[in-house]
């Protein structure tokens, strides 16, 4: 518990819990970055699974995977920041912790699919692969159950 009371001390995290104006900016921000992730990703998921095919994959992806990672980063930062403000009580909470898992393991999915050969093949255009499909099927779910977990934690 003393790393979460170091944290929960942290200048940003007291910043954070005596303004309501920076906590409704980072908050506001977190959803920025989840809406931009998620609003990515999916259209991407879904078209190597092989929906959307009317869309040319090679002219879609590089954009979608931008505004994916630029999503990604800025909820990971604005989300690390949240929990600054409460860490004991986001550490106790299992929607926290679902949300949490569920990231590492899209994180981990994301490694795996973007160091296959298959998958920068089907990014140029290229069929995609079963593997390909499955792992982009497993992408849409993770995240979405990641979104919902994360709507979970003010209800638990």
């Amino acid at each position: 518990m003393q790393l979460l009371d170091l944290i929960a001390a942290w200048p940003g995290a007291n910043w954070l819990r005596h303004s309501g104006t920076a906590y409704l900016l980072v908050n506001a921000a977190h959803i920025l970055g989840v809406g931009l992730l998620v609003g990515a990703i999916l259209p991407l998921d879904l078209r190597m699974i092989g929906f959307l095919r009317s869309h040319p994959i090679e002219a879609v992806a590089p954009l979608l995977l931008s505004v994916a990672s630029a999503g990604l980063a800025l909820a990971l930062v604005t989300g690390l920041w949240l929990f600054t403000v409460q860490p004991k009580l986001y550490a106790a909470n299992p929607a926290f912790l679902m949300k949490v898992a569920l990231i590492v393991v899209a994180l981990a999915n994301i490694s795996v699919q973007h160091r296959s050969a298959p998958f920068q093949a089907a990014l140029r255009g290229e069929r995609p692969s079963d593997a390909v499909r499955v792992l982009a099927g497993l992408s849409a779910l993770l995240w979405l159950s990641a979104l919902v977990a994360g709507r979970w934690i003010g209800f638990v």
